[in-house]
């Protein structure tokens, strides 16, 4: 019997070295789901926190994405540019009218998408008091050329203004072309559209702002 003395010891300390090391991975494991748990609340929270603070952002600025109507209209910063032909066009002139204002670049294959769309809407409603200015961002653009070619190539007949050093631009925030603003008869901007448009989406914002006037 005594000679299997120091085996049952060994054996016993075998036990005990595997016992220890399953309860300390046991112990790891349960505090690394603990800590990712932890981890994924406060990641979740500063997403909700920064999704709330967009929130209020955007209802104070009054730009909401998407054809959104705007919760709280404000007028649109006034400017002057030349088209094509060198003549000067003051927004404010157009007061009185639903004005389309598109900012835009040669370069951009969603403003090729949605030029067609925009000739098609300006043939058919330019004289129900409504305009198209398309506002060129020539600072960011590929030359004169291109631009004369780009509008000869879609017979763009609405007028077409150049954005040469890019204040425009800036003055309305544009960070993603095309972008459009939708401006009622006074001159407030009802709407903002990032991305390219289509004929019914021009013909449905036109219809909002109307029906908004008539209330």
């Amino acid at each position: 019997m005594k000679k299997y003395i120091p085996f049952i010891i060994i054996a016993i300390l075998v036990c005990y070295v595997i016992f220890d090391f399953v309860s300390k991975e046991s112990m790891l494991n349960t505090t690394i789901k603990n800590e990712a748990k932890t981890e994924q609340s406060i990641e979740q929270e500063v997403v909700d926190e920064l999704f709330d603070h967009t929130g209020e952002d955007l209802t104070e600025t009054g730009h909401i994405e998407s054809g959104q109507t705007l919760p709280e209209v404000e007028f649109a910063p006034g400017f002057e540019l030349s088209d094509m032909n060198g003549v000067s066009v003051n927004l404010s002139d157009l007061k009185g009218k639903i004005v389309i204002l598109n900012f835009w670049a040669t370069w951009c294959p969603p403003c090729r998408d949605e030029m067609p769309h925009m000739q098609s809407f300006y043939e058919k409603k330019k004289d129900d008091g409504i305009e198209i200015i398309a506002v060129n961002l020539t600072n960011q653009d590929v030359g004169r050329q291109a631009i004369e070619q780009f509008v000869q190539d879609f017979g763009l007949t609405f007028p077409i203004l150049l954005d040469e050093d890019g204040y425009v631009g800036t003055l309305y925030e544009v960070m993603t072309i095309p972008t459009s603003y939708i401006l009622d008869e006074e001159g407030r901007i009802f709407q903002k559209v990032v991305g390219p448009m289509d004929e019914q989406i021009l013909n449905d914002m036109v219809d909002s702002i109307r029906m908004y006037d008539e209330e």
